[in-house]
């Protein structure tokens, strides 16, 4: 497949080819009520200043009608009007006029004002030559104007302004931009311009955006927002170019349907693909919300690949995307997703973002959920596709059409519990069954139940728990009529029933003392555990929803060895650990915890998942290993709170049998209140140590990666982001990622490049890797909107810690 570099732009449109007019010089700062910031700048101030509107310089009248003046001097003319001259101020309501003159007319219902003027009204100041203001509404006409709207922060020029009776401004030759006074970073243009301050969203003909004076774009006609709220109309266009794509153009269209639901329609054209059509379509009523997303290109024309891979040429491409969730009352929710594609490469060839490209699985669940005091019920059908391609039938998730759980808690004040779990799952996959091993070819329903006893003591000074369940599943299977189940001997409605038997404790010894000069609080917190399991043959049990579960400290306490309810693993062990909390006697709060524990068990475990590929029976394997040694890892964890902002999290899991290290991580962390966020990892592990997930999901190599990731505000206006993840073991980059954006008061600029290696489903070996690359660059014109793709999305995964909004 061929790589795309993205990276989007402003098109340079033909202007006009008639010459119109344009706006009057703007004024100097002092003029448009701007003040720079000076020591009591803020510290995420943006803009070097703020407008602030002047207190009325007169009172209003006792009623909103009635208009007040102040003059020098008063005349009558010719005609019956009032003339004021010298220092003119007029007021009506809110609205006030400075001048050097005023006319007055006889009926008392228009003013005619000979400048220069200002006229200020509803926190906006308009100064001009000249102007006719109407005494008995709020209507207006200015010539030679030069605005400002004081809480939008945006200003402009006219040649002429009507403050229209419906409180719309309409201007000719006008300019508006939401730049700093003396700042010609962008502007637009246009010789009608209509500004509707009350709805949010201002409209111009004939319009051009100007960049640093320089005309970069044109329309014809063009709505544009003055505030957040939505509005009707075109968006940005999102461009890119690849070799393999070519030109690859999107041009977003918004339809404002109604308070509580829009669309976006995106026609779009790829140059070696052919015209796409996609779309989304949002809505929210009451407590339900969702959205409806798809695209669609017929017949595509497969890319401008030579020698490489053209098996969806000619075909049809496309994918869907439901989501709804909703409630019916505050106990009972219920969910809707459906996500299908054409293919499994669709994404690859067609996402425009970095989060679309990385997209694994598309989900497809309905679900409904109640959540009582006592009980909790749920009835959902699930499944997923998973985006790869070619997709082997063995690799194809299962679907549960349906699974039906029940689970309840009975909590007596003497500590004794009673539990109650069950689920009802019929698994089905879409497959060949003669094209998969015959372990992997069942379908059919599984019941499941494990119902439990056992008691809580909790003191101040420690724990007590004794714990008794039976965990039972029953299966009621279908091999697709092959012959092999029936001449292997496979049953057909197989069951497996084991109790499970633990025992929890731990003690809890607290000491004061003080350290640093300051009064500190420790504990030492012992803490026992024995749990029992014993074997029960489950060779013909199939594998639907099941894992082997990870070493970690939780699993020290636990006695499932899997995931999911297909195995109930056979344990006998026992395991000892102790903990150490360091606490500020003055805040409670905790600055460090020391952990160390470790199980030892008493018997060989016997019951696997029964996947040839992880070498149960060879005894010189890690899962031949994990089985039989006497001892689990030693889990050492370190969580220590260095200060407000700097914390580090260490973990060891160490072979005392073999005396070496199996995993461990390393992990120091920095948290700015402001946002600014630098993670530093490490990470190592023994290859084929994690038993969990498909075998070519699992790597072929010792993993020892370092990661630096982060997100930094370096300043108000600059912000970078990144992260760095390399593989010691294989001397290469797995990821890399670096962004920066600057923004200022009235514009933003965001560019993200990342390079980062596909391991095409199968981690076990780099040999199929693939190396890809994307570039995406984001213009943000503050009062007109954005260009480009949002990369947000991506970085709160790449950077742990990251809040989509504060890059």
């Amino acid at each position: 497949m061929g790589q795309r570099t993205f990276w989007t732009a402003a098109l340079t449109g033909v202007l006009a080819g008639t010459a119109h007019a344009a706006p009057p010089a703007t004024l100097s700062a002092d003029q448009l009520d701007w003040q720079p910031w000076g020591e009591d700048r803020p510290a995420d101030a943006l803009c070097r200043g703020r407008y602030v509107m002047p207190a009325y310089r007169i009172g209003a009248g006792q009623t909103p009608s009635q208009v007040r003046s102040s003059s020098d001097s008063a005349g009558y003319g010719s005609s019956g009007e009032t003339i004021l001259n010298g220092d003119v101020v007029l007021r009506r309501g809110n609205q006030q006029v400075e001048a050097p003159q005023v006319s007055v007319n006889q009926d008392r219902t228009n003013a005619h004002v000979s400048g220069p003027l200002a006229w200020r009204a509803n926190g906006a100041l308009v100064r001009g030559d000249s102007a006719d203001i109407a005494l008995n509404s709020d209507a207006a006409q200015v010539d030679s104007a030069h605005y400002v709207f004081h809480s939008q922060h945006s200003r402009g020029d006219a040649q002429s302004l009507a403050r229209l009776k419906d409180g719309r401004y309409q201007l000719r030759e006008a300019s508006f931009t939401t730049c700093d006074p003396q700042s010609s970073l962008w502007r637009l243009i246009g010789s009608n311009v209509v500004l509707d301050r009350e709805n949010g969203y201002g409209t111009a003909t004939n319009a051009r955006l100007e960049i640093e004076d320089i005309p970069v774009f044109y329309w014809p006609w063009l709505s544009f927002p003055l505030d957040d709220r939505r509005h009707t109309g075109a968006l940005w266009p999102l461009i890119s170019y690849g070799s393999s794509d070519g030109l690859d153009y999107s041009q977003p269209i918004y339809l404002n349907l109604a308070p509580n639901y829009d669309a976006t329609l995106t026609p779009r054209y790829i140059q070696n693909r052919g015209a796409m059509l996609g779309g989304e379509f949002r809505y929210l009523f009451g407590t339900d919300k969702g959205a409806i997303a798809g695209a669609y290109l017929g017949s595509d024309e497969g890319g401008d690949n030579p020698g490489g891979d053209d098996s969806h040429k000619d075909q049809d491409r496309w994918y869907i995307n439901y989501t709804h969730s909703g409630r019916f009352s505050e106990r009972t929710r219920y969910d809707l997703k459906y996500g299908a594609a054409s293919d499994g490469d669709y994404f690859d060839d067609f996402g425009q973002s970095f989060d679309e490209i990385d997209t694994d699985y598309l989900e497809r669940l309905a679900r409904l959920d109640y959540q009582g005091d006592v009980w909790h019920l749920q009835g959902r059908a699930r499944g997923f596709q998973k985006m790869d391609y070619p997709l082997a039938d063995d690799d194809k998730p299962f679907y549960e059409l349906p699974a039906l759980l029940a689970q309840a808690r009975w909590d007596q004040s003497s500590g004794t519990y009673e539990e109650w779990n069950s689920t009802a799952t019929y698994f089905w996959r879409d497959i060949d069954r003669n094209d998969v091993p015959l372990r992997e070819s069942a379908t059919g329903s599984r019941i499941h139940f494990a119902p439990a006893v056992g008691y809580r003591g909790d003191n101040s000074w420690g724990f007590f728990e004794p714990r008794a369940e039976l965990w039972y599943s029953q299966y009621d299977l279908d091999y697709g009529n092959r012959n092999e189940a029936s001449l292997d001997g496979r049953d057909e409605s197989p069951s497996v029933a084991a109790p499970v038997l633990s025992v929890d404790s731990g003690l809890i010894f607290e000491r004061d003392f003080s350290a640093f000069d300051s009064r500190w609080r420790q504990t030492l917190e012992p803490r026992l555990y024995y749990a029992y399991v014993p074997e029960r043959d489950q060779d013909d049990m199939p594998v639907f929803d099941t894992n082997p579960q990870s070493y970690s400290w939780n699993r020290l306490w636990s006695p499932y060895r899997f995931t999911g309810s297909d195995r109930i693993g056979d344990v006998n062990k026992l395991s000892y650990g102790v903990s150490s909390r360091f606490l500020e006697d003055a805040t409670g709060r905790e600055r460090l915890k020391l952990s160390l524990g470790q199980s030892r068990y008493f018997d060989d475990r016997e019951v696997n998942d029964n996947d040839p590929s992880k070498n149960y029976d060879d005894p010189n394997s890690q899962y031949y290993y994990n089985d039989h040694r006497e001892y689990s890892p030693a889990v050492a964890q370190v969580d220590w709170q260095l200060t407000r902002r700097w914390s580090a999290r260490y973990a060891m899991l160490y072979d005392t049998e073999r005396g070496r290290t199996e995993q461990n991580s390393t992990y120091l962390r920095y948290r700015d209140p402001g946002g600014s966020i630098v993670n530093l990892g490490y990470r190592w592990e023994v290859q084929g140590f994690d038993p969990a997930g498909d075998s070519k999901d699992r790597l072929g190599y010792n993993r020892n990666e370092y990661d630096l990731s982060f997100a930094w505000k370096a300043t108000a206006g600059v912000s970078l982001i990144g992260r760095y993840l390399y593989d010691e073991t294989n001397s290469r980059a797995l990821e890399k990622l670096a962004g920066v954006q600057f923004n200022d008061c009235c514009y933003g600029v965001e560019v993200a490049w990342r390079e980062w290696i596909d391991d095409d489903d199968s981690a076990n070996t780099i040999v199929d890797d693939e190396t890809k690359r994307g570039i995406f660059l984001r213009f943000i014109f503050k009062g007109l909107g954005g260009i480009g793709q949002d990369p947000d999305p991506y970085f709160s995964e790449a950077v742990p810690g990251y809040q989509p909004g504060t890059f």
